[in-house]
């Protein structure tokens, strides 16, 4: 087979929806696109749909989603690679459109819409509730007769996001004010921050900027490492509205959290060892302090008087 234009890498733990994700991609990818899975400590209840443009890593233990998507990073001889989370929907010829516009020291985001997953509908009256948590009892009816989940899997197309920021603590933020600046009008718009739920960029690059940073721990400032690396070693970070990805957010805790068991002390550290790369200047691959690139941006909002 000739050599892959894109692989499009997913760490997962603990994924409900990884195989929906997967049928997705496969639905609507229109490139010479392969699919690397890391199944991160688990198998999958139902097991993965045999496939040749999918390979499979297992782990009997969970090694962490930045160790994860190194893994399948290394596996990879695409020209480019894409790391997406594991409930997630794109459109059609998402990467086709991607790669059409790509630049070699990139880094690509696509448009962002929140992902409508599943409804969870009372087996006593049909009512139906958005997804999150399993519901203990029926706002409707008021019974605890049990719930079944009725599959939605649709973007949300009033919810979606082109622009995101960091903080002066370095904290992932929505940044929708941006949008009305002239300079943020293009099909294809310089960006500050990331989620760090997709992101694209060349596979050769991606190694030139060391990979992810394990030293962050598993799962933390993922956006934010992704976004400094491209701007300070001398890249550029946009996000491409000419495509979309749909995102399925868990914030609601219970059994609708994060699947990766991170404590308070986890989070500090990734955050402690983030200021110190980024607000110190201590990484070894910057051409540019990170004084530039928030002056780039300026205004930019909690990070007024901080680089006057």
């Amino acid at each position: 087979m000739a050599c892959r234009d894109l692989s499009i890498l997913i760490p997962a733990r603990n994924e409900l929806f990884l195989q929906n994700t997967i049928d997705d991609i496969l639905k609507n990818k229109r490139a010479n696109t392969e699919i690397i899975v890391v199944l991160d400590g688990y198998w999958p209840y139902a097991p993965i749909k045999d496939n040749a443009d999918i390979t499979i890593i297992h782990h009997s233990g969970a090694i962490g989603q930045r160790a994860a998507t190194n893994e399948a990073a290394r596996l990879s001889t695409a020209k480019y690679i894409m790391k997406c989370d594991a409930h997630c929907a794109f459109e059609k010829g998402f990467d086709v459109k991607l790669i059409a516009s790509m630049q070699p020291e990139w880094t690509t985001i696509p448009r962002m819409y929140n992902l409508h997953v599943f409804n969870w509908q009372c087996k006593s009256c049909g009512n139906e509730t958005y997804q999150g948590p399993t519901p203990v009892k029926c706002e409707a009816c008021n019974k605890a007769d049990g719930f079944e989940r009725k599959m939605i899997w649709s973007r949300r197309k009033k919810r979606m996001t082109d622009f995101c920021m960091f903080d002066k603590d370095l904290h992932f933020q929505y940044w929708s004010r941006y949008g009305e600046r002239p300079e943020a009008q293009g099909p294809i718009c310089d960006v500050m921050g990331a989620l760090g739920a997709c992101w694209l960029m060349c596979r050769e690059r991606y190694w030139a900027l060391g990979g992810l940073d394990e030293e962050h721990g598993s799962w933390g400032q993922m956006g934010t490492e992704i976004s400094c690396k491209t701007w300070l070693s001398g890249g550029r970070q946009v996000v491409n509205k000419n495509t979309w990805f749909a995102h399925m957010f868990r914030t609601q805790g219970g059994d609708f959290g994060f699947p990766y068991k991170i404590s308070n002390s986890d989070i500090a550290k990734s955050r402690e060892h983030s200021r110190n790369l980024w607000i110190n200047n201590t990484w070894g691959g910057a051409v540019l302090p990170l004084s530039w690139l928030v002056k780039k941006f300026a205004p930019v909002p909690t990070w007024e008087g901080v680089y006057a």
